[in-house]
């Protein structure tokens, strides 16, 4: 399954008679929103996705922070972006991919196939050479018809206990309880083993080799055949570890509620390596 596209291959499909969707996902924690930056220069044709409205939906603070959107409104905003049947979807951001994984994920659970990240985002664009413009984009409405249900999705109870290898693709200082900037609580899943999801990503932000990938979910003691399942802070950055799971040729679960759901359920917390 590709999972990735180089600039200087997404420039010639762009010049194409059926150029792709382009998503521009820029976002923080935190904030502020890319919506800014979009404005001051994105890939030509791209669309502004905004990760806090249109990625997910508002919760309680018992679902997480990035809850999953409602299928029905997920459908509505890929169709305003021009997501359609059989049309590829390329997403991008300038921070690793870390928010435009988000898209790529939703939109694969939600039955769309073709969508593919931009391999080092909007600093891969650039060193290649190609430009970004600051035209207004109003794309014609698509027809995606959401699906959900084609990618696994885990929830609190399918971790009490996990029955494969779990993984917490947030900052290892936050995964040994040692801080906690936004939670209630500190600390990890009882039983998960600890992979950021920036020691998957080479100097230039692009995604390391699948061989390089293997290896490292191998020292973690992810290996064909066991499932896996990924959380993070909120669903954002185990979206990410899911796509660099399957450049391995691995698959990936994903905990939609991640820490902010559980440390929000008084469910047991484990501290440490």
């Amino acid at each position: 399954m590709d999972v990735v596209i180089t600039a200087d291959r997404l420039a010639d499909l762009l010049a194409s008679e059926v150029p792709p969707v382009l998503l521009d996902v820029r976002w923080r924690l935190g904030g502020p929103p890319g919506r800014e930056e979009y404005a001051e220069g994105h890939l030509p044709g791209a669309v502004y996705v905004d990760l806090e409205t249109e990625l997910a939906r508002h919760g309680t603070p018992e679902e997480g922070r990035h809850p999953l959107p409602d299928p029905v409104d997920f459908q509505a905003a890929a169709r305003s972006w021009g997501v359609s049947p059989g049309r590829l979807v390329v997403a991008y951001d300038d921070n690793g991919a870390m928010s435009a994984a988000r898209a790529w994920w939703l939109l694969r659970w939600a039955g769309h196939g073709d969508v593919l990240l931009l391999d080092g985002g909007l600093a891969a664009w650039r060193a290649s050479g190609h430009e970004l413009t600051n035209d207004s984009v109003d794309p014609a409405p698509g027809s995606f018809v959401a699906r959900p249900g084609a990618l696994p999705v885990l929830g609190p109870d399918d971790l009490r206990p996990y029955t494969g290898v779990l993984l917490d693709a947030r900052a290892s200082a936050r995964f040994r309880g040692e801080t906690e900037p936004i939670d209630p609580i500190a600390g990890h899943v009882p039983g998960a083993r600890n992979l950021p999801s920036t020691d998957l990503l080479a100097e230039d932000g692009t995604f390391l080799p699948p061989r390089e990938l293997r290896h490292r979910f191998a020292a973690v003691g992810v290996a064909g055949g066991d499932p896996v399942g990924v959380y993070c802070g909120s669903g954002i950055s185990a979206a990410h570890e899911v796509a660099a799971l399957a450049i391995a040729g691995l698959d990936g679960a994903l905990y939609p509620g991640s820490w902010s759901q559980w440390s929000n359920l008084g469910l047991p917390v484990a501290t440490g390596d």
